[in-house]
């Protein structure tokens, strides 16, 4: 048996040793599998359990108390392969959903704007509750018709958490009968609106805030979501948002 593979699988030398000792051997006690491997008898019987634990080994206990070891057949190797490759695809997973903080804290460490990127709905999830960190108030150039489409249900739980840690929020929205109609029983805790008027629909949303600018793009094909922390740029666009603000409609 090619050791490459066991190794691949997580095995240590001495386990595939051990273990390929029992397939050739048969069921045998710890002391006859240590006379014939140049390991230390008290090292075999901590081997033989680990191997048990990954269910390659069986153990069953003679009537002289004397445990005898049996391997498992090798086809149970497959299911600790599919085994490996579902802990990979999950650990995949993960690394997506981390890889932009620690690309932020790399650009950071290097005087680099921090730049995150997500992608699919818990990526943008991810981007928009960002601000829920926030010291400052938010800035948020939005579409509501788009938000609604995409991200409503996202959209809700967000508000009802930025609600309850009482952030405020100005919104420059997109000027429609769609956002006036919405908007008349909407609740406007921590939160001013305004409107941009003769403007075309749009499908991202921007927010600034404590130094950093989001950006949401939502579409048919493609969800993503960016995070920009850089005080030179936070600080422009807060200027230009302020500058609209003040000529926007109410």
């Amino acid at each position: 048996m090619e050791n490459s593979s066991l190794k691949q699988l997580g095995l240590t030398e001495n386990q595939i040793l051990v273990y390929e000792e029992l397939l050739k051997g048969g069921t045998q006690k710890a002391s006859q599998v240590a006379k014939k491997t140049p390991l230390k008898r008290g090292l075999i019987y901590k081997l033989l359990e680990e191997l048990e634990e990954l269910g390659l080994v069986i153990r069953e206990d003679a009537e002289d108390m004397v445990s005898l070891f049996s391997p498992i057949h090798p086809n149970v190797l497959k299911g600790l392969a599919e085994q490996k490759v579902k802990e990979a695809q999950n650990a995949e997973k993960q690394l997506e959903t981390e890889i932009g903080s620690l690309l932020s804290m790399y650009n950071l460490a290097n005087n680099k704007p921090g730049v995150e990127f997500y992608e699919g709905l818990h990526g943008i999830e991810k981007v928009i509750n960002d601000t829920l960190h926030s010291q400052t108030d938010i800035y948020t150039y939005a579409d509501l018709e788009k938000v609604n489409k995409y991200i409503k249900k996202i959209n809700d739980n967000y508000a009802k958490k930025r609600d309850k840690l009482k952030i405020g929020k100005r919104v420059l929205l997109v000027d429609s009968e769609y956002t006036h109609d919405f908007l008349k029983d909407y609740k406007k805790t921590n939160l001013d609106i305004r409107f941009v008027k003769n403007t075309p629909h749009f499908s991202t949303i921007m927010q600034i805030y404590d130094n950093k600018v989001s950006y949401v793009t939502l579409s048919e094909k493609q969800m993503i979501g960016i995070v920009i922390q850089d005080k030179s740029i936070y600080g422009m666009h807060k200027t230009l948002f302020e500058s609209m603000w003040e000529n926007a409609g109410n």
